[in-house]
């Protein structure tokens, strides 16, 4: 799948061939495209161009997004969501992409506020986020993205937090086999209070790469947790942790396998011999190049795994 540089010039638009998985959105479409905008929309409106709905949640009621049809709901620039429960937002409706127009700050943005167990709920098979701006509107949120379902795809998406610092972002779970996340950025605080920007929980082959993420994880930036997670693949991102744990890439089955590397940057807090440990997995596959610097003003320093040998 062909997408775009964290650091290119990139619309967040239609323009210049915006594609999901390859399939281009301008191209004939077998399925219906309903518009949201909270600043001129109303859920009792249609949910056309002209008549947009105010929300996202609406688009995924009886009447418009219709399962596998290939559905796509367009959120206008400048548009709002504010999720203040668990399940707040459910995208339970199989196979719709959920587009968001604009860039920077102006992207649509979903935020998550009133109770630490608000969330966005991934409920239904083969749906797709792209171009949009998660915030954390309340501290210690327990994972507002949480992914039940297999083949969520999260395309040029960024996380804020906004009040405080979110525990856990992303939470996948054992039914999210085939997550992908590209073009994301988690922009978390630098105080104390997270523990992971992206949890998986035994699913297969997730992948994870274009990516930067900034922020302070207890546990790990990257955490495979409870149940071990099977062919994941990381790769092509830069992890900046400010804790002293030193964490950016963990397996604590430990039995998870899949590849890390290539093409990996890690930034640690502690000045200590802490290189190796920021990534642990004791059956990972490794590859270089993998840099790991943890004191400013260095250069990073080739991860020191065991090598293979040709015996």
């Amino acid at each position: 799948m062909a997408a775009p540089s964290l650091h290119s010039n990139y619309p967040g638009g239609f323009a210049n061939g915006v594609t999901i998985r390859g399939v281009p959105l301008l191209s004939s479409y077998p399925g219906k495209v309903f518009w949201v905008d909270s600043v001129n929309g109303a859920n009792g409106n249609r949910g056309t161009f002209d008549r947009p709905l105010a929300t996202i949640d609406k688009a995924f009621d009886t009447g418009f997004c219709l399962a596998n049809r290939g559905d796509v709901v367009v959120c206008k620039a400048g548009h709002v969501e504010t999720v203040t429960a668990a399940a707040g937002l459910d995208l339970d409706v199989a196979g719709v992409a959920i587009v968001g127009l604009g860039a920077g700050s102006n992207r649509p943005t979903i935020n998550f506020t009133t109770v630490v167990g608000a969330d966005m709920d991934i409920d239904a098979a083969n749906i797709t986020l792209y171009n949009f701006l998660l915030t954390g509107g309340i501290d210690a949120l327990t994972g507002p993205v949480d992914v039940n379902a297999a083949d969520f795809t999260m395309l040029n998406c960024e996380y804020r937090d906004v009040t405080g610092q979110a525990t856990d972002v992303v939470v996948a779970d054992a039914n999210a086999d085939r997550l992908w996340i590209e073009n994301y950025f988690h922009n978390g605080a630098a105080a104390a209070g997270g523990a992971a920007a992206i949890a998986l929980i035994g699913m297969d082959n997730p992948v994870i790469r274009n990516f930067k993420i900034v922020g302070n994880f207890s546990v790990s930036a990257i955490d495979c947790r409870t149940t071990a997670v099977v062919d994941l693949d990381i790769s092509n991102g830069y992890i900046w942790t400010k804790n002293a744990a030193d964490l950016c890439i963990k397996d604590t089955i430990p039995a998870s396998t899949g590849k890390i590397g290539p093409d990996l940057e890690f930034m640690l807090t502690d000045n200590a011999a802490n290189i190796t440990e920021a990534v642990t997995g004791a059956t990972f596959h490794l590859f270089d190049p993998v840099y790991v610097c943890n004191l400013v003003n260095e250069k990073g320093l080739l991860i020191n795994w065991t090598a293979s040998t040709d015996a």
